[in-house]
């Protein structure tokens, strides 16, 4: 299979390309990134071709495409893309607004183009595992969730709101929401936020406090952040903790780690272990191009947890209840 890489702002598509050359039946055929130096330093990285022109990039002989750009250019890439003919991995979130993302699903629709969006958390081992949990019926009815995400400031575009859309309140949201979303397969009817700028001295959020009421009446509380300081052990978290009838159950996708002590600026770092959740992502994006099968994060998947999130900053702006 043959899959080319459609810009690499975002630090993602560093791992997602590491994962295609762990695949051998995979060929990455080329990068497009209009940044120059860092599409040719990405194509020396990895052995393939830089394009500049996205044109003459969509044009070569390949099945699909993943996109790694700025948030607010995942519409005109995955438009190009699907008119190209090319299925699709998208980084998230999926656009910086509903009608962007609801014209990047329909025109996957019409081009007969799978749209894949990128959420590696469903493929965390501990996260699967309490999946399965719920689904035996091992925690009994569901009453609420508690969920947190929690990292550092990555800075550069995530910061400039014309290009990322949202802070840390829609970078961190949208990955617990497709979360709690897979396991209760109910959607978020009412949703409460407290958005605003406590760690750093920027002009966008870098955290939030937000409550969500599910349809079936599940309540659920999440904090978003960029809190975490850089000699933090870690980068930061992914938590759940499912509280049932029969019992209630916590995990981190990124708990499963050693903790090494040194000498350096950083004294204590947590050297992670576990599963690699960005290779099960390109495994199953790979998995399902091979065999025409609906994605297992959908277009929709993506569209409902940016309407969350967004419906966040709208409480949060306005002091009260958004009803979804």
């Amino acid at each position: 299979m043959k899959i080319g890489i459609m810009s690499f702002a975002h630090m993602h598509a560093y791992s997602y390309a590491n994962g295609l050359t762990r695949l051998p039946d995979v060929e990455l055929v080329g990068i497009f990134d209009d940044d120059i130096d860092r599409g040719k330093e990405a194509a020396e990285t990895y052995h393939t071709t830089h394009y500049s022109d996205q044109a003459g990039f969509l044009a070569l002989d390949m099945d699909a495409v993943i996109i790694c750009s700025e948030n607010n250019r995942h519409k005109e890439m995955v438009m190009h893309a699907a008119k190209a003919k090319k299925h699709i991995l998208c980084e998230k979130p999926i656009a910086t607004n509903l009608a962007d993302a609801q014209e990047m699903i329909q025109a996957c629709k019409d081009h007969h183009v799978i749209l894949q969006i990128a959420y590696p958390v469903r493929f965390s081992s501990p996260i699967q595992q309490l999946k399965e949990m719920i689904d035996n019926d091992e925690l009994g009815e569901i009453i609420a969730f508690r969920t947190t995400n929690r990292g550092q400031n990555p800075g550069g575009w995530f910061i400039d709101e014309d290009q990322s859309g949202g802070g840390a309140v829609l970078d961190h949201t949208v990955h617990m929401v497709d979360i709690m979303r897979w396991y209760l397969n109910e959607e978020i009817a009412e949703v409460e936020a407290i958005v605003d700028s406590y760690f750093h001295e920027i002009d966008i959020d870098d955290a939030g406090l937000l409550t969500f009421e599910f349809a079936n009446g599940v309540v659920a509380s999440h904090d978003a952040s960029w809190s975490r300081f850089t000699e933090y052990p870690s980068w930061g978290d992914a938590t759940i903790e499912v509280i049932g009838t029969k019992q209630t159950v916590k995990v981190d996708a990124f708990q499963e780690h050693l903790r090494m002590f040194t000498n350096e600026k950083k004294s204590l770092e947590y050297v992670f272990w576990g599963n690699d959740m960005d290779f099960g992502l390109i495994q199953d994006f790979v998995n399902c191009v091979k065999e025409g099968r609906e994605p297992s994060i959908t277009g929709y998947d993506g569209l409902k947890s940016l309407e969350v999130s967004l419906a966040g900053y709208e409480s949060s702006k306005l002091n009260k209840t958004v009803h979804l």
